[in-house]
């Protein structure tokens, strides 16, 4: 038998950057949208409700095929699923850079949302192919670094993209589009190389390895629910879903207008992209040091509210203050409270279920958390931005809703623990019968 430390290395050394990599393609092509809209909006005539509902409607598409998307992956396979789902949104992500009326705005948005809508839940679910649970939320933490470093990057070079206007007759939000969406579909060709469907088809494994990760992952003793329906509606997997959807808003409310909060603070268009890049180089060592000592100390809950309420201080701050270093501060705030749960909270969602049950239970949690939430959020903000000519009172919505769901997951942990209780109280036939 391997030594599973080794092992387990081992995988993350194989599988984690890649899967780093293609998140930071898909990142990139699901918020660009941010950075495009600080010149397509004018040159578009987009107000902001027009600009605020393509951003949002990327989400109901999102949400409408998670659950499908996700089963699809565990049914068929890793590599046949994210091959044909990169290929897809690369092409509409590209395809962007051609819209002229509000109404291709968002459909190409939906069927964007639609095309992606498998991608991030499927790798939550793939991590449980290969891990078990003591190191999930830091290997999970670890992938999702692919969204502080796509935004760390992604804003300077956002920025100089959009300075190319009028290179061969394209203006500068086209030239975003295309130069950063058609990247996708050629890596959607080395996913064919690179991503196993799992332990059992892995080259890189010994056959010895492949017993040590399959022993492993027997003994974390959440059996195999028979169906999906348990995934759908266990109480303790709507509630984090629930609390989910205040963080989505958050994330999304923040990220795809953190652009022209930024820019309405007095900063050109090349400024504006290396601001905003600030909040997410921070909140890098965050989402580690989080995810390693979730792990550590084998608790999620509190791991994730106390992040939330440090990013709703944050969104109050910014609301509140005239000066900007201390608007730019509270968003800094914001942006590491919400990367830093990532992955204490998607650790939780992978933890209930294990079989049929599992890629329900995780993409039910994605959809109300980026699906319900992703759409709320920048529609809240949109709205409200048009009403008072500010940015203020979104964010304070949004900070609003973070305490919510910190309330939401209080209550989860007191569900978490009295099935607990009730468990290590009953009969081992019934303790250990399927969900």
């Amino acid at each position: 038998m391997a030594d599973s430390e080794q092992v387990f290395a081992k995988c993350a050394w194989r599988l984690i950057p890649f899967m780093m990599l293609l998140y930071v393609t898909n990142y990139l092509d699901r918020v660009n949208v941010g950075f495009a809209a600080l010149t397509m909006n004018q040159d578009l005539g987009f107000s902001p409700r027009v600009y605020g509902f393509a951003a949002g409607i990327f989400f109901i598409s999102y949400a409408i095929f998670q659950i499908p998307a996700t089963v699809l992956l565990e049914r068929i396979g890793a590599r046949r699923t994210v091959f044909t789902i990169m290929t897809a949104w690369g092409a509409l992500s590209a395809a962007t850079a051609f819209v002229q009326e509000p109404i291709a705005f968002y459909v190409l948005r939906f069927l964007l949302g639609m095309a992606e809508s498998g991608f991030f839940p499927g790798i939550i679910l793939y991590i449980t192919f290969w891990f078990p649970k003591e190191y999930r939320a830091r290997f999970t933490a670890l992938f999702m670094m692919a969204i502080p470093l796509s935004s760390t990057f992604g804003g300077p070079v956002s920025g100089l993209i959009l300075g190319m206007d009028g290179i061969s007759g394209l203006r500068g939000w086209q030239w975003l589009f295309l130069i950063e969406g058609l990247p996708a579909c050629f890596l959607a060709l080395a996913v064919l190389k690179y991503l196993p469907d799992g332990p059992a088809s892995a080259s890189f494994l010994s056959d010895a390895e492949k017993q040590t990760i399959a022993q492993r992952l027997s003994s974390d003793k959440v059996l195999a629910a028979p169906s999906l329906l348990p995934g759908l509606i266990d109480p303790r997997v709507l509630l984090l879903g629930l609390a989910g959807t205040g963080i989505g808003a958050s994330i999304f409310g923040s990220q795809l207008w953190l652009p022209q909060i930024v820019k309405s603070l007095g900063y050109s268009n090349l400024t504006t992209g290396f601001i905003a890049s600030l909040p997410y180089l921070v909140a890098m060592p965050t989402v580690l040091l989080i995810g390693r000592s979730s792990d550590r100390h084998n608790e999620r809950v509190w791991h994730t509210a106390i992040p939330l309420l440090v990013s709703a201080g944050g969104f109050t701050v910014a609301a509140m203050a005239d000066n900007p270093f201390v608007v730019i501060g509270g968003l800094v705030a914001v942006v590491a409270g919400l990367i830093g749960t990532y992955g204490p909270y998607y650790s939780l969602a992978s933890s209930f279920f294990s079989g049929r049950a599992a890629p329900a239970a995780i993409a039910l949690v994605n959809l109300m958390c980026t699906g319900l939430g992703g759409f709320l959020g920048p529609n809240i903000v949109g709205l409200l931005k048009q009403s008072t000519g500010g940015y203020a009172g979104g964010m304070l919505a949004l900070a609003g809703g973070l305490v919510g769901s910190v309330i939401i997951l209080l209550v989860l942990g007191r569900v978490m623990a009295a099935r607990e209780s009730r468990m290590a109280g009953a009969p081992a036939s019934i303790a250990t019968s399927p969900e």
